[in-house]
């Protein structure tokens, strides 16, 4: 335990919704819902004037609608959602060499290693400018929590929600901890909280009280002796640099089951395409493949299968994921296909000599499953889901805000509008429109774009229908 808060974690407060309330100036201090619009959906993030309702992260987005049926529900941007914590994580990486992210919205950081003075007072005013300085940089707020110890510094991070800074001085960590949840301490999930609470122990200073023998009597030897060390304020880890991935893969959840045993093979292919471009894009290959199956039942499977060596072959990993399916049966429904490469490593082990003997045929066969893969692109109906970004030709960068009925309902403005933008209907083939890459959400230096046509205009109700929803709407 050390004898100054300095160790940082910090928190981006409801950081996809915010990020979304960055981007659309129509949706600033309203109600918005990140996650599934299908009626499958789960809530990824509620901004806080959703929360009013009672939306939570990981509630069904039907229930959600039914509590706040105002709110804006949108899809996810990850590639947004990815560029804003490129910039937070830049800024952490400023202040020391061990930064250790858990996601791309939360981190721990080690301020002795960055040569920070090992006081209160010093850790506070690097906590107080790194929180302007994410303001600046990205228009959102992330709380911060200083602490001797990771375990406090994430606790603090969460009682300074939302916007704070909040510091724990070390040696007062068993008061603090004492009339807390068990739940509060990493590692204790439901299944252990219960075991907890069928002998009497539901907050942290009864964790205390029982003693070490005891929760190594009802958790076992390592279990036990871990809680009582946390419980007792004794966290010693480190804040670690590098946390390497140890899989990469992707899912979706079907509108409907799938029962057709060719639909369901058809996807399992695609997804496995997805799985290898998230791959590649990290520049990573892997040695085993796995099968996610969710049946119509929520019953879960998963199957795997070890290659010989390291690989980022998309035909390797959706050959390899169609002999796993092979032994699944889906007759009765599948909810949710998943595809994951794991046994990461930085390079790929191929057979070298196919490189001579057979690259060429490789290669010819790769470039004609791309054109036939961007033939089925191409075929494919345009997709509009709310809160996507798009680009018209004429009135430039908007989102979509909904769409049904062979229409879609676009809002054009940009993160540095100045109030809501217009809102314009187009057919959902308009040539015009297509989809386009989120903006950043601070304006560049020295970018200053000439006002888009009609914006000047005052907005008229018959440009802005609430189209029948096919895909859903947005409701700014």
């Amino acid at each position: 335990m050390r004898r100054a808060p300095t160790i940082l974690h910090l928190d981006m407060d409801a950081f996809y919704a915010s990020a979304e309330q960055a981007s659309k100036p129509s949706l600033r201090g309203k109600p918005v819902v990140v996650g599934g619009i299908g009626p499958r959906g789960v809530v990824a993030t509620a901004s806080y004037e959703a929360r009013v309702f009672g939306v939570h992260s990981a509630m069904a987005t039907a229930q959600a609608r039914r509590l706040c049926p105002n709110a804006a529900y949108l899809t996810p941007r990850f590639s947004l959602y990815r560029q804003v914590s490129d910039v937070v994580m830049g800024l952490l990486g400023e202040l020391s060499p061990l930064v250790e992210p858990l996601s791309l919205d939360e981190a721990f950081v080690d301020l002795e290693a960055g040569g920070v003075e090992p006081t209160s007072a010093a850790a506070r005013a690097v906590g107080e400018r790194l929180r302007r300085d994410i303001r600046a940089a990205t228009g959102l707020s992330g709380s911060v929590g200083l602490a001797g110890s990771k375990m406090m510094a994430k606790i603090a991070s969460e009682q300074a929600k939302p916007d704070g800074l909040v510091c724990i001085e070390p040696g007062t960590e068993e008061e603090i901890l004492g009339p807390m949840s068990v739940r509060v301490i990493p590692g204790v999930g439901p299944a252990t909280a219960e075991t907890l609470r069928r002998a009497g122990i539901t907050t942290v200073a009864e964790i205390a009280e029982a003693g070490e023998d005891e929760l190594v009597r009802l958790l076992g030897k390592a279990h036990g002796g871990g809680l009582y060390v946390l419980a007792t304020g004794g966290d010693e880890r480190p804040v670690v640099a590098e946390r390497d991935a140890k899989s990469v893969s992707v899912e979706d959840t079907f509108a409907e089951d799938l029962t057709d045993r060719t639909r369901v093979q058809s996807e399992l292919a695609r997804l496995a395409d997805r799985c290898v471009r998230r791959l590649r894009g990290a520049g990573r290959s892997g040695r085993t493949v796995v099968i996610k199956v969710r049946r119509y039942d929520f019953s879960t499977l998963t199957r795997s299968e070890t290659l010989r060596g390291p690989t980022d072959d998309p035909a390797v990993v959706r050959e390899a994921a169609a002999r796993l399916l092979d032994g699944v049966d889906t007759t009765a429904g599948v909810r949710l296909l998943g595809v994951g490469v794991s046994g990461l490593a930085d390079y790929t082990q191929e057979d070298l000599f196919a490189q001579a003997a057979g690259g060429t045929a490789e290669a010819e066969a790769a470039a004609e499953r791309e054109q036939e893969e961007a033939a089925e692109e191409a075929a494919r109906p345009r997709q509009w889901l709310p809160g996507l970004d798009v680009r018209h030709a004429e009135y430039g960068a908007g989102w979509v805000q909904g769409s049904g009925v062979g229409r879609v309902t676009i809002r054009f403005e940009e993160p540095w509008s100045e109030g809501p933008g217009r809102v314009r209907t187009f057919a959902v083939d308009d040539p015009a429109l297509e989809h386009a890459d989120p903006l950043p959400l601070v304006r560049p230096a020295g970018d200053q774009p000439p006002e888009p046509p009609g914006s000047s205009e005052p907005v008229d109700p018959a440009d802005s229908p609430e189209p029948p929803s096919a895909e859903g709407t947005a409701s700014p």
